[in-house]
Order: structure tokens, then sequence, then C-alpha cells
């Protein structure tokens, strides 16, 4: 929970207010939590996109090494599941 005293204003247009506050309510949020969330998500594709980033700038021997030891992971994950 943010303590009061934390709290401060951010400047946005009226629409853009309006807009925040429509998605948070669709989504049962606070406006603080809706942002958060949208963050949060930001965030996580900004990961995925520098990983596919790396990915695709790989030389051959190194996806070789990767797809290996992804499958050994994968067996070992297996086993534990009982799979």
């Amino acid at each position: 929970m943010t303590r009061p005293d934390a709290v401060t204003t951010i400047k946005v247009s009226k629409e853009l207010r309006n807009r925040i506050s429509a998605e948070a309510a669709r989504r049962h949020k606070t406006a603080q939590a809706f942002l958060q969330e949208l963050l949060d998500e930001h965030d996580r594709l900004r990961r995925l996109d520098a990983v596919a980033i790396a990915i695709a700038s790989a030389d051959q021997p190194t996806l070789d090494a990767w797809r290996k030891e992804t499958a050994l992971w994968e067996a070992v994950e297996g086993d534990a599941t009982g799979e």
C-alpha cells in the first residue's frame, strides 16, 4: 500500500485522464494499480524484445548449445513432473 505522503500528481490531458480512469474501472482497479500493471507489462515486453534480439543475433554454435541445454532442462522437468 502506498503511503499517503508518497503520492504525487502527474499532469496529463483530460482526455488521457478519462481513458485511464475508464480502463481502470473496466478492470476493477484503481488508476494507480492500472498504471502499475501497464508499466509492468511494458517492462516485460521490453525484456522479451531484448531476448528476441539476442537470439536473432546469436551465431549457430551458440543457438545449438542453447537448444541442447534447453532439452536437458526439459528432460529434468519431465522427470520431476512424472512425464
